[in-house]
């Protein structure tokens, strides 16, 4: 059985995954302006890529004998487009710090799956952090 503190993460993983996912579609939706349709499409590719995460960080819990939350964190709404790619850029460094504890507690825990899963999607958000900061150059 996985240690408390591992499964409480993966649940946080999954809550931040649902968020971002939900804001990222709404972004997707929202964005207006001369510059928007390139970033629209950006926004709803990343948005299905983080919908999957959170499938399967769930699965990953739901093995360990953790139920997986249904909740996502706070989601950023609105705001210029700029706002709304600061908002993602930010999440995106949540994400990193989050899922790099959890590489750790993984490998304190003695459980490669879950650390090797960690690392998979650590890579997917460095991707989507670099596409978010490159955007607001």
């Amino acid at each position: 059985m996985a240690e408390q503190r591992l499964l409480d993460v993966l649940n946080q993983s999954i809550a931040r995954e649902l968020q971002v996912s939900i804001q990222y579609m709404w972004h997707h939706v929202m964005a207006v302006g001369l510059e928007s349709p390139a970033v629209k499409d950006i926004f709803r590719e990343i948005a299905i890529v983080e919908m999957k995460h959170a499938e399967q960080f769930a699965e990953r819990l739901d093995y360990l004998g953790g139920v997986p939350t249904t909740k996502p964190d706070p989601i950023a709404e609105g705001g210029s487009l700029k706002q709304m790619i600061e908002a993602d850029l930010k999440a995106e460094e949540e994400a990193i710090t989050l899922y790099r504890e959890g590489i750790r507690l993984s490998i304190e825990d003695r459980d490669p799956v879950t650390r090797i899963l960690f690392e998979g999607v650590l890579e997917a958000e460095e991707d989507h952090h670099k596409t978010f900061r490159d955007l607001l150059k």
